[in-house]
């Protein structure tokens, strides 16, 4: 059997980081920016390693027909009591994705928060190029490289954010190990294996450094907030001060 290495984190995970204004802000953002590029409901789309179905659940209310994979029976768990029948979850590595789903191809492969956990995360490109149809589209949030210095200076752990300058690893903030990458890099990853970048956002700017700062964000102003957070996501220099970047690219 298999060990579930995330079954001591998804409650943590699933019901206390998304819960916040932070992660609701993240969950909208992402949402509003692939509204931009995926084509009207009811198109198919595959999100791999979606965890507790955060993304997919706007995907579904709006008409698209989700399926949902990821490794992990406890997060599957959180994804079916939060979802509508009408998703279909797959219990799968991503890096074995197209095997998982039956050779399927998909109008839209999504891929967030998951390729920073992975050593190598090559398998995972492959597979999520792989499964997405032809003119469809790719759709990556991963850490940001080029701002791997904010979170320790938010912290005021002033040492650690000299360290933090050219490197691409770091404990993240559920206490594992995780790696970051840049957009020019994860563009050429897409590339050469036929997905053309379109488009890309910044994430998380104010609310991630109020949030590192020790500042409580009020519920009441997260329409607000994430209002702000989507208008500084397609500017820059806002953009490139992003604890992490959300990549979008279409199948040649």
């Amino acid at each position: 059997m298999v060990e579930d290495t995330w079954a001591a984190l998804a409650d943590q995970f699933a019901d206390g980081a998304y819960a916040t204004v932070k992660g609701r802000v993240r969950t909208y953002v992402l949402h509003r920016q692939l509204l931009e590029h995926l084509p009207a409901p009811p198109g198919r789309v595959l999100d791999v390693g979606g965890g507790a179905g955060h993304q997919s659940l706007p995907l579904a209310r709006a008409g698209y027909d989700v399926t949902l994979l990821d490794p992990s029976p406890a997060m599957l768990d959180k994804a079916r009591r939060r979802l509508p029948d009408s998703v279909t979850l797959v219990e799968a590595d991503g890096a074995a994705a197209g095997e998982a789903v039956g050779g399927q191809r998909f109008d839209a492969v999504l891929c967030h928060g998951v390729l920073g956990y992975l050593e190598d995360p090559e398998p995972v490109l492959d597979q999520l190029c792989r499964c997405v149809a032809p003119g469809g589209l790719v759709s990556i949030m991963a850490g940001n490289a080029d701002a791997a210095a904010v979170r320790p200076a938010m912290e005021r752990r002033w040492e650690d954010a000299l360290a933090a300058f050219g490197t691409k690893t770091e404990i993240g903030v559920l206490g594992l190990p995780t790696r970051a990458d840049t957009v020019d890099e994860l563009s050429g990853s897409l590339r050469s294996r036929g997905v053309e970048p379109l488009q890309w956002y910044g994430v998380w700017h104010f609310v991630d450094w109020l949030d590192l700062s020790g500042t409580e964000l009020d519920p009441a102003d997260t329409e607000r907030v994430a209002a702000v957070e989507l208008e500084a996501g397609r500017r820059d220099p806002y953009r490139r001060l992003s604890r992490v970047f959300h990549l979008v690219g279409r199948k040649n």
